[in-house]
């Protein structure tokens, strides 16, 4: 059985590109889940949550019950975070943004990595770790030692091995975020026995990472697609900081979500959108 999921942010209104995100994730799957995806609690917002169930139904889409909400699954995260610290394989970071931009303009600073590792060789300290805004970071160089570089299977069939540039010291827990997207997204799509992760091609840097941590785990593979995102006519990204239209407002206007949705699902897309890059 293929088991495909829904994950969005209830951050703003969904657009035309989570639209065809849902579609496509609900057609290749024989069972169909939904994710709220709401750890960033400072810009998730009920009436958003609302806005979602509202617009999936919109489209036509029915999904398996129950909905994973993931503020209220942090004891699962927390459980495998902890698994990787009894095994030597994340440490806490005091780093701030300013203090890694400052090291990566440096001459020694590796402007191709995003964190040059300030804090990765320092001994554990849990006075200041009390006391000191921190966060928990992969020690990818002990991660690769155990798993090695992680590979992954496209839909399509094409198999991919990872590149070491492309795995850095990911965050995996702050104290107001109880789970990075990397690590929450591997346990929830393991609990849910996601088969298939459907999502936009802009998230396929984060396959290499997630894939690292779901074998450290011990966690199932799925295979994956990474489908093209639906842009503006000119290219430019749908983006809900920049107002993209929302599927609330199509309503409004009149546009019938079911037709909608097999449109999208034949490749038809409203004047004025077109796929970009996969």
């Amino acid at each position: 059985m293929i088991v495909t999921r829904f994950a969005p942010s209830p951050t703003g209104r969904l657009h035309l590109g989570h639209a065809f995100s849902a579609v496509l994730g609900a057609s290749r799957g024989d069972r169909f889940l939904l994710r709220i995806e709401d750890l960033d609690q400072t810009r998730s917002r009920p009436e958003f949550v609302d806005g979602i169930y509202e617009d999936l139904g919109w489209l036509g889409l029915e999904w398996a019950e129950p909905v994973f909400v993931q503020s209220q699954r942090t004891d699962a995260y927390a459980e495998a975070l902890e698994q990787l610290k009894e095994r030597g394989l994340v440490y806490a970071c005091f780093c701030t943004r300013a203090d890694i931009a400052q090291s990566l303009t440096a001459p020694h600073g590796d402007a191709a990595t995003s964190y040059p590792g300030t804090c990765r060789s320092l001994p554990d300290d849990p006075g200041r770790r009390a006391t000191t805004p921190h966060c928990w970071r992969l020690h990818s160089g002990k991660a690769l030692e155990q798993a090695g570089l992680p590979s992954w299977t496209e839909d399509d069939g094409n198999h991919f091995t990872a590149e070491l540039p492309g795995i850095g010291d990911a965050i995996l827990a702050r104290k107001d975020a109880p789970a990075s997207y990397h690590l929450s997204c591997v346990v929830d799509d393991a609990a849910g026995g996601v088969t298939l992760v459907v999502r936009g091609a802009d998230l396929r840097p984060s396959t290499p990472i997630q894939r690292l941590l779901q074998a450290l785990l011990g966690l199932p593979d799925p295979k994956y697609l990474h489908h093209p995102l639906v842009t503006h006519a000119d290219g430019r990204r749908l983006a809900k900081r920049d107002l993209a239209p929302t599927l609330a407002a199509m309503r409004d206007s009149g546009v019938d979500g079911r037709t909608l949705a097999s449109d999208l699902l034949a490749g038809k897309l409203p004047l004025g959108f077109a796929f970009g890059d996969a």
